[in-house]
């Protein structure tokens, strides 16, 4: 179109939108878990040239906890993950992962659709039915089609592989609106004699809000943790990474994130309860990243987005403020539009600072940076 003081083409052309500054990890460069085996398969559940349905199984002496969604329209897996976590006193076999439907706001059909998977994938594994969770993500407000599931825990259960490729089909069968897979692999040396190591997979892009973004995040180490204690793990590192990214404020129904503890066979005399206190910050430390990676990349694929900014908040009374000013910040529609159209409109940032209803609020005492330019100070 033509105004008076600029002109555009728009044509039609092919193009890939890319994340930002994110490059996922092949398969060549996912370490292994011995006890752990995944497979992913097509089971047609929205579109019929993608695998969509992934199952991930665990040996017997495996601990899981996780963290979900606080909307409270919450979908029928994350209800049954709930319940079926403490049934089951965090000793979980199987996980069972579907993209395209996400099982929310279908009501006691829905619950009932979720279960009789769980049941079925149950008899099939020679398990408790409480010992299977379920994950959906995709379309709310559509029924899940579960006798297509069903029919294809079989298939699912006869090619497992604890591959580093099996990961890598994993991450790729878990996405929906992503144009990537996010991974984390890496091992970490926790002391002369242990190294363990942490594979990660995410999924989201879209929905993306605090407590938690529309996402699915599964993560793994191999080393025993109490149930308590990973419990208490995955709560702190769930508060420090994916509750701290937000792209277009929607917090969705379906968010999960799963802490998995395998112990390693090499290893399996050592737990995070023989560790001394530094060796628990390694680990814990480690885990934070990887988690952090993976938020991260959420973010950097995020539906639309063109920039990845990061936000830090010091000197705060206490946490809690800080996150205050930092997310009036960030979800702030015209400081959004500001660093979209490089536009250094400064004023925006100082009033979503003002109104992030921090009690006596000394705007005087505020300095401003980008990067490291000192922008504005003494009010």
């Amino acid at each position: 179109f033509k105004n008076q003081k600029s002109k555009f083409r728009i044509q039609n052309s092919k193009f890939k939108i890319m994340p930002v500054n994110y490059q996922p990890l092949t398969s060549e460069q996912i370490f292994q878990i011995p006890n752990i085996f995944l497979n992913s398969v097509i089971a047609e559940i929205r579109k019929k040239d993608r695998k969509d349905l992934t199952l991930i199984t665990l040996p017997e002496n495996s601990t899981v906890a996780g963290v979900f969604t606080k909307n409270k329209f919450c979908a029928a897996p994350v209800q049954i993950c709930k319940e079926h976590l403490q049934s089951a006193n965090h000793k979980i076999r199987a996980l069972i992962i579907n993209t395209g439907i996400a099982n929310a706001g279908t009501g006691e059909i829905g619950y009932n659709a979720a279960k009789e998977v769980c049941k079925n994938l149950a008899k099939t594994l020679n398990i408790n039915e409480n010992q299977v969770l379920p994950f959906s993500t995709g379309v709310i407000l559509e029924h899940l089609p579960s006798e297509k599931i069903i029919n294809n825990l079989q298939n699912l259960s006869n090619d497992l592989s604890n591959s580093s490729k099996a990961w890598f089909v994993a991450a790729n069968a878990i996405m929906t609106t992503d144009t990537v897979p996010k991974i984390y692999s890496k091992q970490v040396k926790i002391n002369e004699n242990l190294t363990i190591t942490l594979n990660g997979m995410a999924k989201g892009s879209g929905m993306i809000h605090p407590n938690m973004a529309t996402m699915l995040g599964f993560l793994a180490v191999d080393i025993a943790i109490p149930a308590k204690v990973l419990q208490q793990i995955v709560s702190d590192v769930a508060n420090k990474s994916f509750n701290c990214i937000t792209v277009d404020g929607d917090t969705s129904t379906n968010d999960s994130f799963i802490l998995i503890s395998v112990p390693n066979a090499s290893n399996k005399n050592i737990s995070a309860e023989n560790l001394n206190s530094d060796e628990i910050s390694i680990l814990k430390n480690a885990i934070l990243t990887a988690a952090t990676e993976l938020s991260k990349a959420i973010i950097r694929d995020a539906e639309g987005a063109s920039k990845f900014i990061t936000i830090n908040v010091y000197n705060g009374a206490d946490e809690n403020e800080c996150k205050k000013v930092g997310f009036s910040v960030a979800h702030s529609p015209l400081v959004k539009t500001a660093f979209f159209a490089s536009d250094p409109n400064l004023g925006r940032i100082l009033a979503a600072i003002g109104y992030a209803e921090v009690a006596n609020l000394d705007v005087n005492k505020i300095k401003v940076y980008l990067n490291d330019l000192l922008v504005a100070e003494n009010g």
